[in-house]
């Protein structure tokens, strides 16, 4: 009854949870690190929003998050026939890949960055190919030439996840000018709110001008990852094809009310940067102090290379109550991701850091 290739699908193997690992080593306080939460906690207003919500919750959700979509659609300047919404932006890449699949297509994409391009490329019966990263950001001349007739969708993590690099403004736009109209350039900018630099591509103008779409997430910056909602920006007819193949009541009320007063709440937004600026910084310094080479980060995380095996150091911290993210799904066993923290959350990293790696 199983399909024949279901074995070679490596499941996603997500942040150990919290709840998890107090269960299993008998801690309490256990801090984490691992999956790029942000480190405030959800915004005040979409806390109070949802409390209102609950007694809601017996209805089916809006199917089309009418009303987050006219909110959004004001705050990014489109029209709202561009939106579309999923349960997170997992969702969307399952949505897009069944929108665009063929007999013998194929997806094209980074062998370091967002797993989940390749596993669910795979689950849709697409052949997945993966172009190296060139300093740990990705290659767009590489994956220009690696293009062929069979060539579908591109993805390209922009910050990339697991490296935290981003590519410019003048790269995706000479980029863009190189690849076939028949291929959909998707651009995955779960990170962009943290992404401060002065050449970081703006890309929702050329929605509708160019082949491109644009997926983003409240999981991040917002910190409503447990509620689990993302969105699509991409043009008018793509987005009605791909509400065929949307589920319906994909994305839950709580999640939607949520989403809209976060939306509202620039204050949290600014805080939250404030945050991130001071304990990179911070964090980067240290790093250095303690001879552990990083990448400097577009994101909330920052990505580590360390003199021995990462899953060792995992596995230390991970007794002293501190998770992060071991890199040896990628096959980069000397690395880590790290999710910045607050500044008591990043002490506390610090010090399991120096007593594991001593």
């Amino acid at each position: 009854m199983i399909r024949k290739d279901i074995n070679n699908i490596e499941a996603y193997k997500p942040g150990k949870p919290i709840q998890e690992v107090e269960r299993e080593l008998g801690l309490k306080n256990v801090i984490k690190l691992a999956s790029n939460e942000n480190a405030l906690g959800p915004s005040l207003l979409a806390l109070k929003a949802i409390k209102k919500g609950l007694e809601g919750i017996f209805r089916y959700p809006e199917g089309t998050c009418f009303y987050l979509k006219k909110k959004l659609a004001r705050c990014l300047k489109v029209s709202e026939s561009n939106l579309i919404f999923g349960n997170g932006s997992d969702e969307l890449l399952d949505i897009i890949l069944k929108t665009l699949w063929e007999p013998g297509a194929e997806v094209l994409t980074s062998d370091i960055t967002f797993v989940e391009y390749k596993i669910c490329g795979t689950i849709n019966g697409f052949v997945v190919n993966c172009v190296p990263l060139k300093d740990f950001k990705f290659d767009l001349a590489a994956i220009k030439d690696a293009i062929t007739p069979k060539t579908k969708v591109l993805f390209i993590a922009n910050p990339n996840n697991p490296t935290g690099t981003y590519v410019n403004q003048r790269e995706v736009i000479d980029f863009l000018a190189s690849v076939p109209e028949n291929i959909l350039v998707v651009f995955d900018e779960a990170y962009i709110e943290y992404a401060e630099a002065k050449d970081f591509p703006d890309l929702v103008p050329l929605i509708g001008k160019k082949n491109i779409a644009i997926l983003r997430t409240f999981s991040k910056i917002y910190g409503l990852a447990g509620l689990r909602i993302g969105y699509m920006i991409a043009e008018k007819s793509f987005v009605e094809c791909a509400e065929r193949v949307r589920q319906p009541f994909n994305v839950n009320s709580l999640a939607q009310i949520a989403a809209e007063a976060a939306l509202g709440d620039k204050a949290y937004v600014r805080k939250t940067l404030k945050l991130m600026r001071q304990e990179k910084k911070f964090l980067y310094r240290t790093f250095a102090s303690l001879g552990i080479w990083f990448k400097e980060s577009a994101t909330n995380f920052i990505f580590v290379r360390m003199d021995t095996d990462t899953r060792k150091v995992f596995g230390q911290l991970l007794s002293k109550g501190v998770i992060i993210r071991e890199m040896s799904q990628y096959g980069l066993n000397n690395y880590a991701r790290i999710t910045v923290g607050t500044r008591k959350e990043n002490l506390r990293l610090i010090k399991a850091l120096k007593e594991a790696t001593e």
